[in-house]
């Protein structure tokens, strides 16, 4: 590639137009590196393209991490497994495989407060969005006020399809709400049209048992229970929690 010259202004716009913006950032080292290495022609496209598709797929990833709402970027490879005994790594490492999504298999991880579950939990959807997969994080609290405000203005059918549609939701903080009939009745339809299509996720402090204490009529709460634990990986995690002071 000796005595190739710099960008020109309308290979600039080109790129500018195509919206090829990695291309246009790295284009000048590039070529310096070409002719330094004395790559060939073809190899030099390589690399912009290359550079070009890696920075589309980390914006792909961003775009989907801000849709999913994720309160934090916990992954697991950073969780505190040495300080957290009640978290089984092999288990959790299985998870992290993915192979729960086209099966369509639940996990609800159960246990105390600041055990953990939350950041397994979304270390586990993190790992999904980078896989390309449809996710969302949604606190239980946040869905059921949604699920009041579609009862009120009738949009309960939008608000069901959009998340019964999803690969993986997950629900933190399951338990201990005040919930009308409406709300239940409607959360039930939820589960029942995600039921062996897609996966949800359930972060919770109570035990099955404990479910109709808040979701009320025992007969729905029973049929409910069915499904989320028919393809289901129950984790409970015992242990410290890990929002202690330390030192």
């Amino acid at each position: 590639m000796r005595g190739t010259k710099a960008m020109t202004e309308e290979l600039e716009q080109l790129l500018k137009n195509l919206k090829l913006r990695r291309m246009r950032e790295i284009y000048d080292e590039q070529l310096r590196a070409a002719e330094k290495e004395d790559v060939t022609y073809s190899e030099f496209v390589t690399r912009l393209v290359r550079a070009q598709w890696h920075a589309r797929q980390e914006g792909a990833l961003e775009w989907r991490i801000q849709r999913a709402n994720l309160p934090e970027r916990w992954s697991l490879e950073s969780f505190p497994f040495a300080r957290q005994p009640g978290a089984n790594r092999k288990q959790i490492r299985a998870f992290a495989e993915l192979e729960f999504i086209p099966k369509a298999e639940n996990i609800v991880f159960t246990g105390p407060t600041g055990v953990g579950k939350t950041g397994l939990a979304c270390g586990i959807l993190l790992k999904a969005l980078e896989n390309g997969y449809r996710c969302q994080f949604i606190r239980a609290q946040d869905l059921f006020d949604e699920v009041y405000a579609s009862l009120a203005d009738r949009s309960t059918r939008r608000l069901l399809n959009r998340l019964s549609r999803l690969d993986v939701l997950l629900i933190d903080e399951f338990g201990y709400l005040n919930l009308k009939p409406e709300q239940s009745n409607t959360f039930f339809k939820l589960m029942e049209e995600r039921y062996h299509r897609h996966s949800t996720v359930i972060t919770t402090n109570l035990g099955y048992d404990e479910w109709h204490n808040f979701l009320g009529n025992k007969a729905m709460v029973d049929a409910l229970l069915s499904r989320v634990r028919h393809y289901c990986h129950t984790v409970t995690i015992n242990g410290p929690s890990l929002r202690d002071p330390q030192g």
